[in-house]
């Protein structure tokens, strides 16, 4: 009875990528500001301001109905703070009353973007770039939704261009660095675009994390490692950041800097089958097969069809001795085809397992 060789998950994990811009129209530039990512937990400071600012705005439209740009403005305001449908209200409003203005539909393609309404944001972003073609942040937000949808050739083309017009939009060059890692399988190419991208923006976490996850890709992990670390620096509170880290000190035998790494991960986002799943492959690997069964456990709570917490299981459970029961969660995990458990119990080191009843 053998066990089968188990494999850390996602260092192919996606990208992250930047918030979507969105325009105030009340500035005298196209050139839009990140979303600040505000809610409820966030500083009551800046919510009471943005509250403020949506009643004088509100105001402002009892004076004058026909103030496209304060019904703009508003809908910005709304969507910072999350109410994204009174942002969508807020933004048609504007369209109707002046159709021929672009940050408006990028607006509100922000906006349906966010419900994950991808087609109709495309759709809004695509009529922005109509009437200004020399819309970066449209092109920039259109590229970031084809991205969600795996349009490759679409979102490199949209990011491109959003740099051919402004050279110095760094979240673009980010982007066009994530989709050639993500799609076109070019670390080298995408390191080129995360160092241009922090020679604009020395602060940018996401180009530090993608930037190591393509390290990770060459086998540079040291690389990796401090390319996170910086990342960890910058933002704390992102458990992408220790859960790719978790794997490089994975792959460099550091097995309990990756269990400290992936149990950071999970004190922040308890929600992700990939950080207990890890973690379990990891307390395996260190003998502890209690305690990786009960992190499979936990990824399957969290989905039962998370195939490869079954086969990690399972070889806990061979760790154990208890053949039968490893050999019903390796029969789980193919038929929830997982592809290296398939191959592994047509194989002669699987065969015990395939003929057992």
């Amino acid at each position: 009875m053998s066990r089968r060789t188990s494999a850390i998950a996602a260092v192919l994990s996606l990208v992250a990528l930047g918030a979507p811009l969105i325009a105030g129209c009340r500035a005298q530039s196209n050139v839009a500001g990140e979303v600040s990512n505000i809610s409820a937990d966030s500083n009551s400071d800046d919510i009471l301001a943005i509250k403020n600012e949506i009643a004088e705005l509100s105001l402002s439209i009892d004076t004058n109905p026909q103030d496209a740009n304060a019904y703009n403005d508003r809908g910005v305001a709304k969507f910072k703070l999350k109410d994204i449908q009174g942002s969508i209200l807020d933004f048609n409003r504007a369209i109707e009353i002046n159709p021929s203005y672009s940050a408006f539909y990028s607006n509100r393609g922000n906006a349906r973007l966010e419900l994950n309404d991808i087609q109709g944001a495309i759709s809004d972003y695509s009529i922005a770039i109509e009437i200004n073609p020399n819309n970066a942040n449209a092109l920039y937000n259109r590229g970031n939704a084809k991205f969600k949808i795996k349009d490759a050739e679409g979102a490199i083309s949209d990011l491109s261009n959003a740099i051919a017009i402004n050279p110095q939009f760094a979240a673009a060059h980010v982007n066009l660095a994530s989709a050639k890692l993500e799609f076109k399988n070019d670390p080298q190419g995408a390191i080129v675009d995360f160092n241009k991208a922090l020679l604009l923006d020395p602060n940018n976490a996401y180009a530090y994390n993608n930037r190591g996850l393509a390290k990770h890709k060459l086998n540079d992990l040291q690389g990796a490692i401090l390319d996170y670390n910086k990342s960890i620096d910058i933002d704390p509170h992102d458990s992408d950041n220790y859960f790719k880290r978790g794997n490089a000190k994975f792959a460099l035998k550091d097995i309990k800097g990756s269990i400290i790494d992936y149990s950071n991960a999970i004190k922040i986002d308890s929600s992700s089958p990939d950080y207990y799943s890890n973690r379990g492959i990891a307390k395996d690997y260190l003998g502890d097969y209690q305690g990786a069964i009960a992190d499979s456990n936990k990824a399957i709570v969290i989905n039962p069809q998370f195939a490869p917490a079954y086969s990690n299981r399972a070889n806990a459970k061979i760790g154990l001795k208890d053949s039968h029961g490893a050999c019903a969660d390796f029969k789980k995990a193919a038929s929830l085809d997982h592809k290296a458990t398939i191959q592994y119990l047509s194989s002669e080191n699987g065969s015990w397992c395939l003929n057992m009843r």
